[in-house]
């Protein structure tokens, strides 16, 4: 009887002591990236009261702090510059220490949005990732991109943690990966030579208002955030709801430092009326910048790309577009990769087209040339700028072209119409005539059925591919000069 009672004071003390030894969240792990050269945080839970120090194997100086009532602590440790050299952290609250390995310090990104950014390598079902094959045999040339992949989940309440963990990019792992981050996360490595850590919180399906806070959404929109309303409406699919999303899949993360956010989202917002898009995206992003409490950190997101939307002609996809556009004016320190050239003919009907490596390698050169002063690389695509109707010739000019437009002829994509607001294919040509002035490098456009054109539009539908880019090989942004 003695010997039970003993063994069950050990069991108790053990107990005790796994609940007194300081805990991390998930996401700090072995296998992590911390941003470089800047104050990190560093958080977790111990026992009320306790006392947390952390060591790290890159400073020889042992960082204190206590942990509040309710066992909570946080604490910034300052890290080197980038390198390849793994380190270790070790956290001690007097009752147990937790070591972590394999620590690299290297620029950290958040991959955010829907489907199209959650896409793995390995591709969806009958989604597949160009080149899939190709990425796994060199996955082994890429030293030092690793990623966590927070679970997406659906929560009433902001979660704290969530279980996940940091991985290596190898051929074993480069499947999970998502593909957009990972084409990221490799043109950064090449150009950087420094180690990449991605964040994956997105959901597929999820539309703008599902990763607003609470408070956002009582304040800017019509969204249930109590739980009656929550249980009470019932969407089509559960990936539609407010709220939930961000308070389970992104809040995880708010205490992570990072450089800044990808993101790629919009198709489950086609069809939102006026300008309510584009506004709500820059309530978003106010509200992360504002969560992460680290400035304003960079935004770069993506256009959603050309799909038929049950009907190829119509426009709702378009105007999607257009609000995306006009939301990368309202955001600062943001940008745009435009997508209308990143479809082939036959995917009309696939929402997850099969060219990623394309929309991260223009991610990169947003983060390239705008955050890192990597300025002899491309990065911004040509948009409209304006145009002159000289009797049934319109000519046009556009912005960032960097000095040239990739063809002269049989350029594709434009339609005029009259009055009659009926649009027709136009024929489009490079237009330049020695000392024409102002309009003497544009580009032309005439239809033989339009004799006064009023408007323009450039792949202004829901499916249309154009084929006008830059000196870089960027693609003209989708436009309209009508407000119809």
């Amino acid at each position: 009887m003695m010997k039970k009672i003993m063994i069950l004071a050990v069991l108790a003390l053990l107990a005790l002591g796994g609940q007194a030894k300081v805990r991390l969240p998930h996401i700090l792990c072995n296998n992590m990236v911390l941003q470089q050269n800047t104050q990190v945080r560093l958080w977790g839970w111990a026992k009320g009261g306790s006392q947390i120090s952390v060591t790290t194997s890159w400073n020889t100086a042992k960082l204190t702090t206590k942990a509040d009532r309710d066992g909570r602590w946080m604490l910034k440790v300052q890290t080197p510059e980038a390198s390849y050299t793994p380190q270790t952290i070790k956290f001690d609250d007097g009752d147990g220490a937790v070591e972590l390995s394999n620590v690299l310090m290297g620029e950290v990104w958040v991959c955010a949005g829907q489907s199209n950014m959650e896409m793995p390598m390995k591709g969806f079902g009958n989604c597949p990732v160009e080149g899939y094959n190709e990425e796994v045999i060199a996955a082994r040339d890429y030293r030092g991109i690793h990623y966590v992949k927070i679970p997406s989940e659906m929560r009433v309440n902001p979660q704290d943690d969530a279980q996940c963990e940091w991985k290596e990019i190898d051929a074993s792992t480069i499947g999970e990966a998502s593909a957009t981050g990972y084409f990221f996360a490799q043109t950064v490595n090449r150009a950087l030579d420094v180690p990449v850590g991605l964040i994956m919180a997105n959901k597929g399906g999820t539309r703008v208002e599902s990763w607003l806070t609470k408070e956002n959404l009582e304040k800017y929109t019509n969204e249930p955030t109590d739980s009656a309303g929550i249980v009470n409406f019932k969407p089509e699919w559960d990936y539609h709801r407010a709220l939930l999303w961000g308070n389970g899949t992104f809040n995880p993360i708010l205490n992570y430092t990072v450089k800044g956010i990808l993101y790629y989202q919009g198709c489950s917002n086609v069809g939102d009326p006026g300008n309510q898009y584009s506004e709500r995206m820059k309530i978003l992003v106010d509200q992360w910048r504002k969560q992460f409490a680290l400035g304003e950190i960079p935004f770069y997101f993506v256009e959603i790309a050309p799909y038929h939307y049950d009907n190829v002609d119509g426009d709702q996809g378009a105007r999607l577009r257009e609000q995306q556009y006009r939301a990368s004016t309202l955001i600062p320190n943001s940008g745009l990769v435009c997508t209308n050239d990143l479809v082939y003919p036959y995917e009309k009907t696939q929402i997850h087209p099969a060219q990623k490596r394309q929309v991260g390698q223009r991610l990169a050169y947003l983060a390239l040339n705008k955050t890192y002063g990597m300025t002899a690389v491309g990065c911004q695509s040509p948009s409209f700028k304006d145009m002159k109707i000289v009797g049934d010739v319109v000519h046009i000019h556009v912005n960032n072209d960097l000095g040239a437009i990739n063809r002269f002829e049989d350029i594709q994509g434009f339609e005029l119409a009259g009055e009659d607001r009926v649009f027709h294919p136009a024929k489009a040509e490079h237009f330049w005539q020695p000392g024409g002035g102002y309009w003497d490098d544009t580009i032309r456009l005439t239809s033989s059925e339009v004799k006064n054109p009023v408007a323009v539009r450039y792949c202004f539908k829901n499916f249309q591919i154009g084929n006008l880019k830059n000196a870089a090989g960027l693609p003209l942004f989708p436009f309209r000069t009508d407000e119809w």
